[in-house]
């Protein structure tokens, strides 16, 4: 799995961060699962491809990791290095061909008009990571179910916040368009990088729309299976303070200072997370101030 740890390393990302707290065979087979989900969403984003060479491509993994979960002869190296997790742990095409569908979407949607559309983008793009992330780590309670798919919308809201600069550099707004209208926030004000209090105003309240998923996870994560989902615990972890940093903030993300953890703070939630876990009271500590 050369190439796949190579991929999760390079990307520095936090949801790679959260391995570090996985034995060796499960943070192996973590980050084959990563790589494949980078590899897909880059494929999505490069807009120096034409939008149907993209979508070509992307059935093509759609095709390999059918084959592979079929137990038969994936041709691209990410999808060989993730056939052996795939048949360890029993994920299911359908999953990997639902996170494809969202990613998909970003061929064609540059913005979303309600709340309920951005909705079914997150679970594409985050849900579907948690539950195949979830088969995993191992639980024995079904709830986590309901557990990952909350956790992974408030983590791509969280995300969403925090890029809306980003985004809007090429020309997407994922702030459902309702929203917009309701706050009396101009599309064009978000492209032009333009700060207000209305923009405040709509920030804070997809921001109340994420602490409730954060809250739901919480509240959904059965006892039982809290120390096996450690790693994603982190994750809820860093993203809640991300969520708590932008707030304080005012979520003003139009400047060029991007808002994100330091080394340290990073280092500190992986080490009160290990603690908490060797003190056996690992227990969520985000969803509530």
């Amino acid at each position: 799995m050369q190439l796949s740890q190579s991929i999760t390393r390079k990307s520095a990302s936090n949801l790679a961060l959260a391995f570090v707290l996985l034995p060796k065979e499960k943070r192996m087979a973590m980050a084959a699962l990563y790589a494949f989900c980078r590899e897909v969403d880059d494929i999505a984003d490069n807009e120096s491809r034409p939008v149907e060479e993209r979508r070509r491509l992307l059935n093509s993994w759609r095709d390999n990791v059918r084959e592979a979960c079929r137990n038969g002869n994936p041709t691209l190296p990410v999808v060989s290095e993730l056939q052996p997790v795939i048949a360890r742990y029993g994920l299911s095409f359908d999953l990997f061909d639902e996170l494809l569908r969202g990613v998909e979407m970003d061929l064609d949607i540059k913005r979303y008009p309600t709340c309920a559309e951005l909705d079914l983008y997150c679970y594409r793009v985050a849900s579907v990571v948690g539950l195949l992330s979830i088969e995993v780590f191992g639980y024995t309670n079904p709830g986590c179910r309901a557990y990952a798919v909350s956790l992974g919308k408030a983590l791509q809201l969280t995300n969403i916040l925090r890029d809306v600069r980003a985004d809007g550099e090429r020309g997407r707004i994922y702030l459902p368009l309702s929203e917009l209208q309701r706050f009396e926030v101009r599309p064009e004000e978000i492209l032009a990088f333009q700060y207000s209090t209305r923009f405040y105003a709509l920030a804070q309240s997809v921001a109340d729309r994420a602490r409730g998923f954060y809250l739901h996870a919480r509240e959904a994560l059965p006892i039982e299976d809290r120390r096996s989902m450690a790693s994603a615990e982190l994750m809820g972890s860093v993203y809640w303070r991300l969520l708590e940093k932008l707030g304080h903030r005012r979520f003003n993300v139009f400047d060029a200072d991007f808002t994100r953890l330091s080394q340290a703070q990073k280092v500190f939630l992986i080490l009160r997370t290990w603690f908490r876990i060797w003190r056996g009271t690992l227990a969520p500590n985000y969803g509530v101030s």
